[in-house]
């Protein structure tokens, strides 16, 4: 399997866990996903009364420098740590 289908895979078996992950980690995930897809953010950040979007926005721009296969693999370490805690719970 390449990484772009273990990537690919790991993106579909968020929707599978059993329970929903928390905050910080639906907005790791999040950060690593858009590095992954997209690069690095260029976008303005968001306006202090869209909080959602400015942790959103945050979480990517962490990330920046971060080669997009790099994030993939960081991405799929994230799901697979996340079905280890979720699915045993």
């Amino acid at each position: 399997m390449t990484e772009v289908q273990t990537f690919d895979e790991a993106v579909s078996r968020v929707r599978d866990l059993t329970q929903k992950p928390s905050d910080d980690e639906l907005l790791e995930l999040y950060g690593l996903f858009k590095q992954a897809t997209e690069g690095d953010n260029t976008a303005d950040r968001p306006g202090i009364t869209n909080l959602k979007g400015r942790y959103k926005w945050d979480s990517w721009t962490a990330k920046k420098g971060l080669s997009k296969e790099d994030a993939q693999n960081e991405y799929v370490a994230k799901v697979k740590q996340l079905m280890t805690k979720y699915e045993h719970s």
